[in-house]
């Protein structure tokens, strides 16, 4: 990494297109970043919370609704913020991906242009 350049992290399953996209996007305009796969390496509530916020993010907004653990532990309750932070730490699935953090900001790229918003692009 060049001096004085900020570090990339990719919060990303393997397995999405999209997190895919994303990294061929960085690995193309020659940006170093890490990746961490939130499934295998779950966020706790508190990473999250602060994750959502660097994201100007509700939990509402980075949800995944097609999931099971959606319609069992959300769909039709009156959760909280802070409710719903502590469901999406216990069921990873359940968060929108690929977040991609440069220093203390983050998006969530979908679509892969939102980098942009990071100063990538």
């Amino acid at each position: 990494m060049a001096k004085g350049e900020t570090k990339v992290v990719v919060y990303e399953k393997p397995t999405c297109s999209t997190c895919r996209q994303v990294k061929r996007a960085l690995t193309e305009k020659g940006v170093d970043f890490t990746c961490v796969n939130y499934i295998e390496e779950p966020l706790s509530a508190k990473e999250l919370k602060q994750l959502l916020q660097q994201a100007g993010l509700r939990p509402q907004d980075a949800l995944r609704t097609k999931e099971v653990a959606y319609r069992e532990h959300v769909a039709g309750k009156d959760l909280t913020d802070d409710q719903l932070i502590q469901i999406m730490a216990e069921h990873s699935e359940l968060l929108q991906r690929p977040i991609v953090v440069r220093g203390n900001k983050a998006v969530l790229a979908r679509p892969v242009d939102k980098l942009a918003e990071l100063g990538i692009g």
